[in-house]
């Protein structure tokens, strides 16, 4: 009798625990969400985030609120919300480079794949060949042929060393093989900059910084860096039809730390995939030269470890660090 006592006093028991945690997860959200930005306030990743942010309030009902936690390239930011509470209140917007690479480059105190939950990707960001508009090609394929001709005379800027700007370019090399010699810059606009006064004969930008610099006319797209051709930047090819295999670019999406329950990474996916498509959502990301890409968390840790498999080995080749 003892025995049946305790044995049925702890079925009790862990009947009472999984009914805590079903309430607990059909209540959610109870109170505001906050999403960290790990980036200065102002730039293209906290635009992104800032778009998006109404929307899932609406979905979940809660006010969405967007915290900027600049610092060590993203990493103090993903490290708050890595050591937060797993109970989905406190969430990152998140992309490839602190997210997916930048442990390849230096010690980071988390683990990428490990310590985050992905919920759903919200953008992607190819990359695009972008040449000077003097350059005599006007196609990837005369671009490779004019710089194995010219060798080490040819360059490529980037917004920064161990950027995805960086990598993009080593990858070409690779590739095409060619021996671009790597320039950094420190963004965007000194890329634009460099280019105007004649310094740069290549880059791989965003389609944000490349819309800028076009407007200069001191520059030209021959390629992008999409598996296939993309509203981000119409008519342009993708390089993958002269490289086969080629692609680059930047994903932009929402993680929470590891432990969250499935209840909720359902429900927060679904506010983030809803707010996403939404036309005037989706009207807002391209007109930031981003392609809307919401989907299931399982996708965004596909797209995460695809990252890692590209870029890895392209960090250990070219040697960069951070």
């Amino acid at each position: 009798m003892r025995h049946f006592s305790v044995s049925r006093g702890l079925a009790i028991s862990l009947a009472c625990l999984a009914f805590a945690g079903s309430a607990a997860a059909d209540s959610f959200p109870s109170q505001p969400i906050h999403i960290i930005v790990p980036y200065e306030a102002g730039g293209s990743t906290d635009q992104l985030a800032r778009i998006i942010q109404q929307p899932v309030s609406e979905a979940l009902g809660k006010p969405v609120i967007i915290e900027n936690k600049p610092g060590a390239g993203g990493t103090i930011g993903i490290e708050l919300v890595v050591r937060a509470k797993p109970d989905g209140y406190t969430l990152v917007f998140g992309n490839t480079g602190p997210n997916a690479i930048v442990d390849f480059m230096r010690k980071v105190p988390y683990d990428p794949v490990k310590d985050l939950q992905p919920i759903s990707d919200v953008a992607i960001a190819p990359m695009i060949l972008t040449v000077r508009s003097d350059l005599p090609v006007n196609s990837v394929k005369e671009f490779i042929d004019y710089a194995k001709q010219h060798g080490q005379s040819m360059n490529f800027g980037s917004v920064g060393n161990g950027s995805l700007s960086h990598l993009s370019g080593e990858y070409f090399n690779t590739m095409a093989g060619t021996h671009l010699l790597h320039i950094p810059y420190k963004g965007g606009a000194p890329v634009m900059t460099a280019f105007m006064s004649g310094d740069l004969q290549a880059a791989f930008v965003t389609g944000l910084d490349g819309a800028t610099m076009l407007q200069t006319g001191k520059v030209k797209y021959i390629g992008v860096g999409s598996k296939k051709p993309t509203e981000v930047v119409p008519g342009v090819p993708p390089i993958a039809k002269d490289i086969p295999g080629f692609k680059s670019a930047a994903w932009f999406g929402v993680l929470g730390p590891k432990g969250l329950p499935k209840d909720v990474v359902d429900k927060l996916n679904k506010a983030v995939v809803s707010a996403v498509n939404k036309p005037e959502v989706r009207q807002k990301l391209l007109d930031r030269k981003v392609e809307p890409d919401p989907g299931t968390p399982e996708q965004l840790a596909d797209l995460i470890k695809e990252d890692r498999a590209q870029w890895g080995p392209v960090v250990k080749q070219a040697d960069i660090h951070m």
